[in-house]
């Protein structure tokens, strides 16, 4: 990728978050406001856009990262089984009321319930680093995992707090603050070192298995570590904004589509756009005139299922 297109890619990014804060169910611009504008923008709208962003930018590097651990393009954070054991486990405490919602508590809970569905995944796996084979533990994870949320959430004594967290589970940054921007930053930053630390065995994916494993990488441990840092950024992304699907797919392909192959180019692109791709949904999200604001989770969904679609397509008839 050029330095033209890369240039035209922040812009693009620093005018998207312009136009999300800009934006709001009221109308255009913040003289609509009125004299609240200011409590508004800095208490409301330029926390979630922010956080619309980090959210993006998360999953848009866990779905490159898993593009290129299994070698698969149609990985995707959902795969892993991270996020669902995140949301297991927050449900499950909350349905329980063995820990009170706050600040650190459910995230920590969380962040628990990613780890131990990682632990799992390589379990099943029996630690083979290969693609398929963890592709497979995963969508066991997952379908496990999914399972048991779906009946929590049927067991639920109090339908207000069954259709709060079935919200919750579509994902969303709406009604959220500072306190979850927080949180996602440190997250962010601890795994973009442990990817930075592993960047090497990243970038020799390049070659193929029977070439990289005469490199000389201590491929499971590589690999544990590059998981764990992906685990932790899908987690930090449920605990803050709940399961959103499809940005980890569609991020990594748009950066394709603009010319970059290179494993790490690729992973740092793909987090500038899903941050971008992120903002933009949510920007449409709350100008959709409806009774109940849209989850981003679902509009995400409406966009990456016709291009998980087409991949599909594409490798059956290629």
């Amino acid at each position: 990728m050029g330095r033209l297109t890369l240039a035209v890619l922040v812009l693009i990014t620093i005018a998207v978050m312009a136009l999300h804060t800009l934006l709001g169910s009221t109308g255009w611009g913040m003289a609509v406001l009125g004299d609240n504008a200011a409590m508004i923008f800095y208490e409301l709208r330029l926390p979630r856009m922010l956080l619309a962003l980090l959210n993006g930018i998360a999953l848009g590097v866990a779905g490159a990262v898993l593009q290129v651990l299994f070698r698969n393009p149609l990985a995707e954070p959902g795969i892993t089984g991270v996020a669902s054991g995140s949301a297991l486990a927050v449900v499950l405490v909350l349905y329980s009321g063995l820990v009170l919602p706050s600040l650190w508590a459910l995230p920590a809970i969380g962040m628990l319930g990613g780890l131990l569905s990682l632990i799992a995944l390589w379990l099943i796996a029996g630690g083979n680093t290969s693609g398929f084979r963890l592709i497979l533990a995963g969508v066991a994870v997952a379908s496990l995992a999914g399972a048991l949320v779906a009946l929590v959430l049927n067991l639920a004594p109090n339908p207000f707090a069954y259709l709060e967290w079935s919200l919750w589970l579509l994902g969303s940054v709406a009604n959220r603050g500072w306190e979850q921007v927080i949180l996602m930053l440190p997250s962010i930053v601890l795994a973009g070192a442990v990817l930075y630390w592993q960047r090497n065995y990243i970038d020799a994916h390049i070659f193929d298995v029977a070439t990289l494993a005469t490199l000389g990488f201590r491929q499971r441990f590589a690999t544990w570590w590059v998981l764990l840092a992906v685990t932790l950024l899908i987690s930090a992304s449920v605990v803050t904004a709940g399961v959103i699907g499809f940005i980890g797919l569609l991020a990594p392909h748009a950066v394709r589509l603009l010319g970059e192959h290179r494993p790490i180019p690729l992973i740092a692109l793909s987090g500038l756009c899903g941050g971008v791709l992120l903002v933009l949904i949510d920007a449409v999200v709350k100008t959709i005139p409806t009774t109940v604001e849209l989850q981003l989770g679902v509009v995400a969904a409406f966009l990456g299922a016709p291009w998980l679609i087409y991949l599909l397509a594409k490798q059956r008839f290629a």
